[in-house]
């Protein structure tokens, strides 16, 4: 069975992630201290909620340096949704804030008109994952390209190499990184956890990789 620390920060619903890699043959250790990020075979941080708070929560249980050090060891890291979005240099939702920089680029705001039309934000249901890059190798191997997946979210990550943008999804018009990979780091903008099937197979496949 493969371990998995997930960061508790206080910003995060822990009971669907654990029980999903519970589902998936992983053992789920809940922690909040930095030791056990430091020591961990691979580690998954999730997140609901604004991009400065995720901060301000991470920095209060002395983790930021930590999950930093942790990206650059080679070992699995994988973020979700804000957990994604705290990859990058920065984020832009209520002011600016410094992130963990693991991933050049920032964290903006949705789009919320398509042409004249107010567009609804968050954008809350499934949606369609598209290749940014070639995904075979990784996690979401198997997803055929227009798979769907389930998405809570106003904001998201705009890595600034295009090499980072593993998948895209439409929205508004455009098209905004649904997932990142960079070395080591992965990141998904949606829920694998509440994505059925197709979201547990993602999971497995990274708790196997």
């Amino acid at each position: 069975m493969r371990a998995v620390v997930v960061v508790d920060y206080g910003r995060g619903n822990l009971r669907s992630i654990t029980r999903a890699l519970a589902h998936v043959g992983a053992e789920a250790v809940v922690s909040s201290d930095p030791a056990d990020v430091a020591g961990a075979e691979r580690v998954l941080l999730p997140g609901v909620g604004a991009f400065g708070d995720g901060m301000e929560g991470l920095r209060a249980r002395g983790l930021v340096e930590p999950l930093r050090h942790f990206t650059r060891t080679g070992r699995p890291f994988l973020g979700i949704c804000l957990g994604m979005q705290l990859l990058m240099q920065e984020g832009h939702e209520f002011g600016r804030h410094d992130g963990l920089g693991v991933v050049p680029g920032k964290t903006v705001r949705l789009p919320d008109r398509q042409g004249g039309a107010r567009v609804k934000i968050p954008h809350i249901g499934w949606s369609v994952l598209e290749p940014g890059a070639e995904w075979t190798a990784t996690a979401l191997a198997g997803l055929e390209p227009g798979g769907q997946v389930y998405f809570v979210h106003s904001f998201v990550a705009e890595p600034a190499d295009p090499e980072d943008r593993l998948a895209l999804t439409p929205f508004a018009g455009e098209r905004f990184c649904s997932a990142l990979r960079r070395d080591n780091v992965l990141g998904f903008q949606f829920h694998p956890e509440k994505s059925g099937p197709a979201g547990l197979a993602i999971l497995s496949r990274w708790v196997s990789s």
